[in-house]
């Protein structure tokens, strides 16, 4: 190697490490409306979780066995229909408006605490105080709640269908499912089991549809009767164990009706290719 080559070798350009952070650091800090919103679902979990808490904490203070209040877990579920609302709405907001750098992963957070805590708790409050289910499997049945969302949601973060539908069952329909059995039934093997498939719909494959335009007018209107029930219910006004017995009869119906619309349709086409292929 001659000196014009090691001079040559010197002066070749060194490319210099950038350590700088890249992006729209000062604008990642920035709240946007549907942030806001979004912040407002992670507190209404929060509350919830909270309300739920004081209402076992409160029977044992005073010495008392504890047994469920049915007005704590009306305010509960009033709480976590108040973030699922807000939940609708962030992302029409964001669209409508600006969103900002992180409300992705805002969203998410929020929907961790309102949609797989929050109803996993109520499940320890409902089933683990009751005396009636050995304690480790109420821990196996609210903690499959916690962690099917979390689930849910990374792979809804990572994974697209091609109809652009949701693949398993969205977090907070299968928080609200939850919460209708518990409000609905007495804690059994039974109804653990029902747990454990709200758990499985929401990591399956099932395709549910995305409430867009019209089914997402009829989302919020479903929302709001059921804050509406709830809140009946809860002051013990006349009707209000009918209404609420209803409604969350409804809720059971409608997601345990979908994956069976989808079983039907996916053996139609079976049997329309199989008639094809005969032809």
């Amino acid at each position: 190697m001659t000196t014009s080559d090691l001079g040559a070798e010197a002066s070749w350009p060194v490319e210099e490490v950038d350590e700088e952070p890249r992006g729209p650091v000062g604008k990642a800090f920035r709240l946007s409306a549907a942030d806001s919103l979004s912040l407002g679902n992670a507190l209404s979990g929060f509350l919830a979780v909270c309300v739920l808490a004081w209402s076992a904490i409160s029977n044992l203070q005073a010495g008392v066995k504890f047994v469920p209040d049915p007005r704590f877990f009306g305010m509960a579920v009033v709480l976590l229909l108040i973030g699922a609302t807000c939940d609708l709405f962030d992302g029409l907001v964001a669209r409508r408006f600006r969103a900002s750098a992180m409300g992705a992963e805002l969203d998410n957070l929020a929907d961790v605490i309102s949609f797989g805590f929050a109803p996993a708790f109520m499940v320890m409050i409902w089933a683990g105080f009751s005396g009636k289910l050995p304690l480790w499997l109420v821990l196996c049945a609210a903690g499959s709640v916690l962690l099917a969302g979390v689930v849910r949601l990374a792979r809804f973060a990572c994974v697209k269908t091609k109809s652009g539908d949701f693949m398993g069952l969205p977090i907070p329909m299968g928080a609200m499912t939850v919460v209708s059995i518990v409000l609905l039934f007495q804690p059994n093997y039974v109804t653990l089991a029902a747990i454990f498939g709200v758990a499985w719909l929401m990591v399956s494959r099932i395709e549910y549809p995305k409430p867009k335009g019209n089914l997402a007018v009829v989302v919020l209107a479903w929302m709001l009767i059921n804050v509406a029930c709830l809140t009946i219910w809860a002051a013990g006004l006349a009707g209000g164990d009918h209404l609420i017995k209803v409604g969350a009869t409804m809720q059971i119906a409608i997601v345990s009706a979908i994956p069976l619309r989808v079983l039907m349709f996916k053996q139609q086409q079976r049997r329309e290719r199989r008639s094809e292929n005969a032809g």
